[in-house]
């Protein structure tokens, strides 16, 4: 078995490039094989292709958003039990009840801490 297959691959999902860049450095640094989407539609698509141990999703995406597209996610067979953890600027309490009626298991605020990330992931993965 390749190193590689060890690693838990997560599903990045951030329209945002800089963003998306900076987190995906800081997964594979923490042992992650990281799989990208820009787009809820397209996080929908990879999802269903990679099978990836756990989503993190932005909630402010184009064709579809996040909380539409964690729904439409939701949906698939194999994908009721994946932890998906909604990513989002807005810190308020309705953003996060309708990311967690959406079907998030968690969510976590930008700019994100990502020792708290890191520790957020460890502990759904092992659920």
């Amino acid at each position: 078995m390749k190193k590689q297959d060890k690693q838990p691959k997560v599903l990045l999902v951030e329209d945002t490039e800089d963003n998306r860049f900076m987190m995906r450095r800081l997964l594979e640094m923490a042992g992650y094989r990281v799989v990208e989407a820009t787009n809820g539609e397209e996080a929908v698509k990879i999802a269903r292709a990679e099978s990836p141990r756990l989503i993190l999703m932005d909630l402010s995406l184009p064709v579809i958003d996040g909380l539409a597209a964690t729904r439409l996610i939701r949906k698939l067979p194999d994908f009721r039990s994946t932890p998906i953890i909604a990513v989002s600027a807005h810190d308020t309490l309705d953003f996060q009840s309708d990311a967690l009626e959406a079907g998030c298991n968690s969510y976590i605020t930008k700019p994100i801490d990502f020792n708290e990330l890191e520790q957020l992931i460890a502990q759904m993965l092992n659920q």
